[in-house]
């Protein structure tokens, strides 16, 4: 299988909700790398790298709101190039 990744924007309630890490077990639940980070206006970056079905059900997962004390407002994605990631971190 070929390994996708996407850079995905995630617009609302999302920091200090623990959003990051509830994105980590999502995407190291569906054997995934890459990271999630916090942006300087609010927003969350994810990056996840991996089989098409899976960085499919991560990118559903987030535009289903993510952890239940998050409200996630919109989702914006994009493919790009993969990175070399050995697993799914959080990035400070």
């Amino acid at each position: 299988m070929s390994t996708v990744s996407i850079a995905a924007y995630v617009y609302g309630m999302v920091q200090g909700v623990g959003f990051r890490f509830a994105t980590q077990h999502q995407a190291t639940g569906l054997g995934l790398t890459g990271y999630a980070r916090n942006l300087e206006d609010g927003s969350v970056e994810v990056v996840a790298s991996g089989e098409q079905e899976k960085v499919d059900k991560l990118l559903a997962w987030l535009k289903e709101g993510g952890p239940k004390h998050a409200r996630v407002d919109r989702v914006l994605s994009e493919p790009t190039a993969p990175g070399h990631y050995s697993d799914f971190k959080i990035k400070y």
